[in-house]
């Protein structure tokens, strides 16, 4: 009889576990590892596409918003030339004697300042 008191005693010490649980880890642990995994996607895609992407366009706002007469631009379709007048959306471009064209300074990829070339 000793042992069976034994075996009583050691059955009441287990925890006890509902049926079809194992003992595993509750039910929310899958969401949470979810969750995690696509907060990890999110940074990796931001540090990766979003951030540099944000970055490029405010470069490209501070060229924009710097450009004056005088500087040699280079334009998105490759036109070579200096700006000869500003204005609030478009610039004038010499890019031979007597040869202006209107562009337009969101298509200005280079600008190089007046006092570097002549420098």
């Amino acid at each position: 009889m000793s042992m069976d008191r034994e075996l009583l005693w050691i059955a009441a010490a287990q925890p006890a576990t509902a049926a079809g649980q194992g003992g595993g880890p509750p039910e929310s642990m899958p969401a949470f590892s979810s969750l995690v995994t696509l907060a990890l996607v999110f940074g990796v895609f931001y540090f990766l596409l979003i951030r540099p992407q944000q970055k490029a366009r405010k470069e490209q706002e501070r060229l924009i918003a710097g450009v004056k007469t005088g500087d040699r631009v280079v334009t998105s379709g490759g036109l070579l030339g200096t700006v000869t007048n500003v204005k609030d959306k478009t610039v004038l471009v010499r890019v031979a004697e007597n040869v202006k064209v209107e562009v337009l300074k969101t298509s200005l990829t280079s600008v190089t300042k007046a006092e570097a070339e002549a420098k």
